[in-house]
């Protein structure tokens, strides 16, 4: 069984930074990729980012420039860096993790930006 857990989501002002973590444990065998997934209230769940195991990312055209993924292959975990935040980044943001052939998902943290 396979669990992701997301930290660093919080209050912030616009323009302001925050640093999100995803921690992947369990029984894994090798981890292909991994993402952070948005949603706001009433819409639907958007990637935000991907990494692969080699390093290779992949962004929304509405983050990118403002945001950076990175990975620690050895310890199973995900970060995204957000910087220049605005009002429409808020959301609960999900981790994402492609072990094997299988996604899993963490609990997601809230992520709050105030005008």
């Amino acid at each position: 069984q396979v669990q992701l857990v997301e930290s660093g989501g919080a209050l912030v002002q616009a323009g302001g930074s925050l640093r999100l973590s995803c921690a992947a444990s369990g029984t894994i065998f090798s981890i292909n990729a991994m993402g952070w997934y948005r949603q706001a209230p009433g819409k639907q769940r958007d990637l935000v980012a991907t990494i692969t195991s080699g390093g290779m990312t992949t962004y929304a055209d509405s983050v990118k420039g403002r945001f950076t993924i990175s990975r620690d292959n050895a310890k199973n975990t995900v970060y995204l860096q957000m910087n220049s935040l605005k009002p429409e980044d808020t959301a609960v943001y999900y981790c994402d993790a492609l072990i094997r052939w299988e996604h899993y998902w963490g609990q997601g943290t809230q992520v709050t930006v105030s005008s």
